[in-house]
């Protein structure tokens, strides 16, 4: 018998959790370690947050947020000299995930750069609906970046936003969304409802609400289809992750080399490449046969464990 996707699902995240968990014994048995600043980034370490990574980002139950609980079970990044670059370095292996998008959705992105050149009105207009849903994000994660990473990016306030998310997708599941089918095509998408998602978006840099989970509502509750907020929500997060992914690059890509090397932060990428192919793949897939439920659960179940390692002090 073939097994159900969410049976897959579960599964898989149940076997990146003990991925997790074990990575830093194997990493130590084969004595896989390039570099050292106070923690070890080990090859295998790499790997489980390029998978981290790669997984989690287009599926509405926050990269962020997971990633740093994976960083606070690695130990890796939990001091001050390797902190702000072990953030800098989950961040760049987000192009992993850029280059999925980028191959699975060429013909978007092609018929947008013809818009660009003026060779296509249909890209063009998509491609100016990015550009404004970038916009409210871009100018915020810009201005509050250093608040945000010192207050936000923890363990607590993650679970906080997976429960409330969770809590949030059942709500909308029951009570707001629309008839199968309902809704119009990418094609219709206005300018004004592009600003909606996009400060929508901007949620989203709370870690652990889901930058994937407040575009995919936004864009269904101001009028798309359900496959057309997905697509819509995987194209800005090209736009996205790509500015902050280069941003990062440029302020502190030479401390991310220096303290990793360049292996580790490739290893990373490709896995992160991967995984989200595979994701993007699955989850299309998957909400056409079915609602949003299972990831409200898995939020609220994970937000829950989370809870229950802070209190015993294992994270």
């Amino acid at each position: 018998m073939r097994p159900s996707p969410s049976r897959l699902l579960l599964a898989g995240l149940a076997l990146l959790a003990i991925g997790v968990v074990l990575a830093p014994t194997a990493a130590g048995a084969s004595g896989w370690v390039l570099a050292t600043t106070g923690n070890e980034l080990t090859i295998a370490n790499a790997i489980v947050l390029g998978i981290v990574e790669g997984v989690t980002e287009y599926l509405p139950i926050s990269s962020t947020g997971h990633l740093t609980v994976a960083e606070r079970l690695l130990d890796i990044g939990q001091t001050g000299a390797t902190r702000s670059v072990t953030t800098s370095y989950t961040v760049i292996i987000q192009i992993g995930a850029i280059l999925a998008v980028l191959l699975l959705y060429w013909s978007r992105i092609a018929d947008m750069a013809a818009g660009i050149v003026g060779r296509s009105v249909r890209g063009r207009h998509l491609f100016l609906a990015l550009v404004v849903a970038f916009i409210p994000a871009g100018i915020i994660g810009f201005a509050f970046s250093d608040p945000i990473q010192d207050r936000l990016f923890g363990a607590g306030p993650v679970a906080a936003a997976w429960i409330v998310g969770g809590v949030a997708i059942l709500v909308y599941v029951w009570h707001l969304e629309p008839p199968a089918g309902a809704g119009v095509p990418l094609d219709q998408l206005s300018l004004r409802q592009a600003l909606i998602i996009g400060v929508a978006q901007a949620v989203a840099l709370w870690p652990g609400v889901s930058r994937s989970l407040v575009t995919i509502v936004a864009a269904v509750l101001v009028g798309l289809t359900l496959a057309a907020a997905v697509e819509f929500s995987f194209l800005l997060g090209l736009a996205t992750l790509s500015a902050a992914s280069s941003y990062e690059i440029v302020r502190n890509g030479s401390e991310v080399i220096d303290a990793f090397g360049w292996v580790s932060p490739l290893v990373g990428i490709v896995a992160s490449f991967v995984a989200a192919a595979i994701a993007i793949k699955w989850m299309v897939g998957y909400l056409q046969r079915h609602d949003l439920s299972i990831f409200g659960w898995y939020r609220i179940a994970i937000g829950l464990v989370t809870v229950v390692l802070l209190v015993t002090n294992t994270i």
